[in-house]
């Protein structure tokens, strides 16, 4: 792509459900905020939001209400976006070429702090976890039941495409995202939470279906929609002027201020639970540095007020709490700015769909943020503390999908979903969500049987909170028993 991308059609205001419908006069009166102002409201009270309450950020299962959740967690990545956002429109959106018919001053921040506090909606519970498990239960059942007695050989009798295999063994809570908001939120119609065309768009940080993943690719490296989904995305596509492979601009903004929030908050969160301290990190970063002057400054500035907080009469950990969240102020500030930086200096590449890096990784501040991961990795993430309670999540999510896979598929009528059931397999297919239920069953699906068979167990598993799930394993086994 050589011709440089339109922001009249990447800040769409359009809606599927709405064409090219319009706000009546009387409308309009009545209606001061603007569609992606309006966006970023349908999201904040959707029942998905409220759920991420009780999903898994880093820690599952946690006790400790300053450990962050998926909603606090996806609370400030909105935040960050929607920062990010006006520091764009109002000091770079001349340089950037955004016009003011798409009244970027309002538009462009709201559509990112939208966009930010949705992306992490389709993720199931027990964290990324979640979705190894949801993988491992699909490689598990793949082989045919002729080659394996212990598989439930989920593509016998079936000969699907190769995206809609991969659809499931790859299984993407990114993917789930955008299924949830344009399929599976029924209000009254099809249409999902019928957002902009504009929001869909910059949702997608993976505009690939799951058989085209590329590695070394930052937009191809993983997929964002399923088949079934296929169709709404080529309608985005067309309305934002995009296409496969290439990403909505503020993806990339969304994607920096994701890699900012986790490289930092992660660790402040795990210096709370007491598995690493101040002292630690900066010895850390030191190291790392290597000369790097951005990281160097804020380790500069986080160990003297490091030591002027021991001044204070504060505790051992109350010193180490403070000292932890003023790093975290600095190092998400200076990140921040150099992700801007980053986007500016990078915008022609990025305007013609021709960028395909992380702005992070192309920012002043990347060693800073390579360091922070790479600890992480090291000293938050493989953790036994974390890896214990991950692998009871794992085998919660396995168990379920058994349960629940039984239940699906034990019907009267192979080509009924809604058929009568046996008392046991009745009762735990009425527990799947009415909204899951309705859009596999209903006349309009065109997927094949095994295909929505198959997504109505990954869409019950994805929309379940970590004590939910937990709680529902224990009640569904007794009634195994």
């Amino acid at each position: 792509m050589t011709t440089p991308l339109d922001w009249t059609k990447l800040l769409s205001t359009r809606r599927r459900k709405d064409g090219d419908a319009v706000l009546t006069p009387n409308e309009k009166a009545l209606e001061a905020r603007t569609e992606h102002e309006r966006d970023h409201d349908r999201i904040l009270f959707s029942t998905p939001v409220r759920r991420l309450q009780d999903k898994t950020q880093v820690f599952p299962l946690e006790r400790n209400d300053s450990v962050r959740t998926r909603l606090t967690h996806s609370h400030e990545v909105a935040n960050m976006a929607r920062s990010m956002g006006t520091t764009l429109a109002f000091v770079h959106g001349g340089a950037l070429g955004l016009p003011d018919c798409v009244n970027p001053l309002r538009n462009v921040p709201a559509l990112l702090e939208a966009v930010g506090l949705a992306y992490d909606l389709g993720n199931p519970p027990f964290g990324h976890q979640g979705e190894s498990a949801i993988q491992g239960w699909m490689a598990k059942n793949a082989t045919p039941r002729g080659e394996n007695a212990g598989s439930l050989g989920i593509f016998d009798g079936w000969a699907p495409s190769e995206a809609q295999r991969q659809d499931f063994l790859r299984f993407e809570g990114n993917a789930q995202a955008f299924r949830l908001l344009t399929r599976l939120q029924i209000v009254n119609d099809e249409f999902g939470l019928n957002m902009t065309y504009a929001f869909l768009a910059a949702l997608m940080k993976y505009p690939v279906p799951s058989n085209e993943t590329k590695k070394g690719s930052q937009a191809r490296k993983k997929f964002n929609f399923f088949q079934s989904e296929a169709d709404i995305v080529q309608d985005v596509w067309t309305r934002t002027g995009l296409s496969k492979g290439v990403r909505h601009p503020l993806t990339f903004v969304m994607e920096a201020c994701d890699d900012i929030a986790y490289s930092v908050v992660d660790v402040e969160d795990a210096a709370k639970k007491g598995l690493i301290n101040f002292n630690v990190l900066v010895a850390w970063l030191k190291h790392h540095a290597e000369g790097d002057e951005v990281t160097l400054s804020v380790v500069k500035k986080a160990e003297e007020r490091h030591s002027e907080f021991r001044g204070k009469s504060l505790s051992p950990r109350e010193l180490d709490d403070i000292s932890m969240q003023m790093f975290r102020v600095d190092a998400i500030g200076w990140m921040v700015n150099a992700a801007v930086t980053a986007f500016v200096e990078n915008k022609d590449a990025i305007l013609v769909g021709e960028f395909d890096k992380e702005l992070m990784a192309v920012s002043k501040a990347d060693k800073l943020w390579a360091s922070l991961k790479s600890f992480a990795k090291q000293h938050v993430y493989s953790h036994r503390k974390v890896l214990e309670v991950e692998l009871e999540g794992h085998r919660t999510i396995h168990a379920l999908m058994d349960m629940f896979w039984s239940a699906i598929t034990d019907r009267a009528d192979a080509t009924d979903l809604s058929s009568r059931r046996p008392p046991l397999s009745g009762y735990v297919y009425s527990l799947i969500s009415e909204n899951y239920r309705r859009v596999a069953e209903g006349p309009n699906n065109r997927m094949p049987m095994r295909y929505r068979e198959l997504q109505l167990v990954t869409d019950m598993i994805s929309g379940m909170s970590d004590s939910f799930a937990i709680a529902l394993h224990e009640d569904l086994r007794r009634h195994h028993a």
